[in-house]
């Protein structure tokens, strides 16, 4: 599995490192989300699919 983030959409909301904090990263700058690695390590996944659907602006995907 693969996580990307859009870096155009997201806010800065940091819900998803409070869900997946081991898959995601906030910038110092402007607290935008990045993957902390684009394959999601295993074990991962159930956390990274949660962040998914909790992003308000719709910024994350992933590829199966």
């Amino acid at each position: 599995m693969k996580v990307h983030v859009d870096q155009d959409r997201c806010q800065g909301h940091t819900l998803c490192a409070m869900i997946a904090p081991q898959s995601f990263e906030l910038s110092d700058i402007d607290g935008h989300s990045s993957p902390v690695d684009e394959s999601v390590a295993d074990g991962q996944e159930e956390q990274v699919r949660e962040a998914v659907h909790s992003c308000p602006e719709r910024a994350i995907s992933i590829d199966e």
